[in-house]
């Protein structure tokens, strides 16, 4: 069909964006100089523009552009008059209007935006490719545009992603399996809430696709020998439980998933270092929260669903025996690891250091080889979604269009409040991940929320947990997180069925986590 073929999709893409740089570009009145203490740029533009104010320590001022002076692009006129007189140093910042950059930017962000939902060529590809066009772009230069790719974020999904590798292989995965299984019973209802808030819970210290592909791994034979029908409503309480758990859970902590580490690199990178999320702060904050959401999206879903009371699974009678070497080893590693992950304050070394030592001391014990690793693990996820992300979000504060879109909201929630900034961003955030990758929802929001809440006087760190957290709940789509894809691909219920759950459980656990956050956040004095 010619709407669905690749070649029509991509041209749809091209063509967006192409629209969208043709669009007229707002230039603004205000602009910030930095790069020229002794205000030489404003001495020979003085008579096109009044000087606004100037900052505390004298190192930026604002320029506003006079209404009689004629100049019809004040931002490129002023950056011409800097090559002029050579201000090499200065450099001019857009503060209501959209500089040439910043459009340009959102150019390729059309694009992208298109390339992601409709999925003409690999998401991967897709994403390798944020850095070729932002550099071919001019948007940013060489090394800033692959530097993102192997940033410590993206090492530090690396690391849990192998973790999880190792943990499968040794037989962990399987023995906590049937340790929730012979906890539940026969209920079929008993033994999803077990295994679904086991493993939901379970995925803020593992990654969600890796608890949901365990779960499911454990379900299955039980539901095949019971006699469960695909879209029966048991099986699609069952299938679709476990990834919304699963999903849940995972903003618990850092590792759980890369939204999440992202949220909290954004946080660092956008502020200067001002305010960061350490492992112990986020799993603070936002592990009362997982836990509560897990418990609550499957108890809708079997109010959805009302699955069959009376169907009994067989008993499991498998004896797993003690625990092996490489059982032990691989237990007291992580142990060790998330240790070292608990104590960043205290010996300072990042996330993706000690994670790699941890990785390193894996092979160094016999417990993974390296074509245990690269046969594995999801190079492409890893590397090119999560890098391509973090690229995009750096790129979109720096060009300046965070910054604008930035003042563009503000009069919408100014003088309103924390909470009301919270609820527009949690609701945009989760609609938004359900269209793209959850890192790269939060690369596009991150850098326009942190500015608002700056703007309005409210700690950052808070929109950062909101975003992290809401872009949980991608539950409208099945290409909206892995953990939807993976039961997908098992064909017990529909993809409408998982809308029609989405449709109903999100707006549920967006309104717990203002719950959660209006009432902890307090306690803990971060509200």
């Amino acid at each position: 069909m010619l709407f669905k073929s690749k070649g029509f999709l991509l041209s749809l893409a091209i063509a967006v964006g192409i629209v969208v740089a043709l669009l007229p570009r707002p230039e603004g009145t205000r602009f910030s100089i930095s790069g020229d203490p002794g205000k030489a740029l404003y001495a020979g533009v003085s008579s096109q523009f009044d000087l606004d104010s100037v900052s505390a320590d004298g190192k930026t001022y604002v320029l506003r552009v006079k209404s009689e002076s004629g100049v019809s692009k004040p931002g490129v006129y002023l950056q011409e008059r800097i090559s002029e007189m050579d201000l090499g140093k200065a450099k001019v910042k857009y503060l209501e209007g959209l500089s040439p950059t910043a459009k340009r930017f959102l150019a390729l962000l059309a694009v992208l935006v298109v390339l992601f939902v409709t999925e003409p060529i690999p998401l991967e590809i897709t994403a390798l490719m944020i850095g070729v066009c932002l550099v071919a772009l001019n948007i940013t230069d060489l090394k800033n545009a692959w530097a993102a790719y192997m940033h410590p974020v993206v090492v530090f999904i690396m690391v849990c992603l192998i973790f999880a590798i190792a943990v499968d292989k040794v037989g962990l995965t399987k023995r906590l399996g049937y340790a929730i299984i012979k906890r539940a019973g026969t209920s079929v209802v008993r033994f999803t809430f077990f295994i679904c808030i086991g493993l939901g819970i379970a995925s803020s210290v593992m990654h969600d696709a890796a608890a949901c592909a365990i779960g499911i791994a454990a379900m299955l034979p039980l539901m095949k020998a019971t006699g469960i029908k695909p879209n029966s409503n048991t099986a699609k309480f069952m299938m679709l439980s476990l990834p919304f758990a699963c999903s849940c859970g995972g903003m618990g902590t850092l590792v759980g998933g890369g939204r999440c580490m992202a949220a909290a690199a954004f946080l660092k990178e956008f502020t200067g270092g001002k305010y960061e999320l350490s492992f112990v702060d986020w799993m603070l904050y936002c592990m009362p929260a997982a836990v509560v959401c897990v418990f609550v999206a499957v108890t809708m879903l079997y109010f959805v669903f009302r699955p069959d009371t009376s169907l009994k699974l067989p008993k499991s009678d498998e004896d797993l025996g003690p625990f092996s070497r490489e059982e032990k080893i691989t237990l007291i590693l992580t142990g060790v690891l998330f240790l070292t992950w608990l104590t960043k304050s205290f010996h300072g070394l990042d996330y993706s250091i000690t994670g790699m030592i941890g990785v390193a001391a894996l092979v160094l014990f016999g417990i993974l080889k390296w074509d245990d690793i690269h046969e594995n693990l999801e190079w492409g996820t890893a590397l090119f979604i999560f890098g391509g992300g973090i690229a995009l979000g750096l790129s979109m504060e720096a060009s300046g269009a965070a910054q604008y879109f930035a003042h563009l909201f503000f009069p919408l929630v100014e003088g309103k409040g924390w909470l009301i900034l919270f609820i527009g961003i949690g609701v945009f955030g989760a609609l938004a991940t359900n269209v793209m990758a959850n890192v790269a929802a939060a690369a596009l929001v991150l850098p326009i929320a942190i500015p608002l809440a700056q703007m309005e006087n409210i700690n950052p760190t808070i929109i950062a947990l909101c975003l992290g957290m809401a872009t949980s709940f991608a539950f409208l789509l099945v290409i909206g997180c892995p953990p939807n894809a993976i039961s997908y691909s098992y064909r017990y219920f529909k993809s409408s069925d998982l809308t029609k759950a989405g449709a109903i459980v999100m707006p549920v656990l967006l309104t717990v986590l203002v719950v959660v956050a209006s009432i902890w956040w307090k306690i803990l004095g971060l509200v």
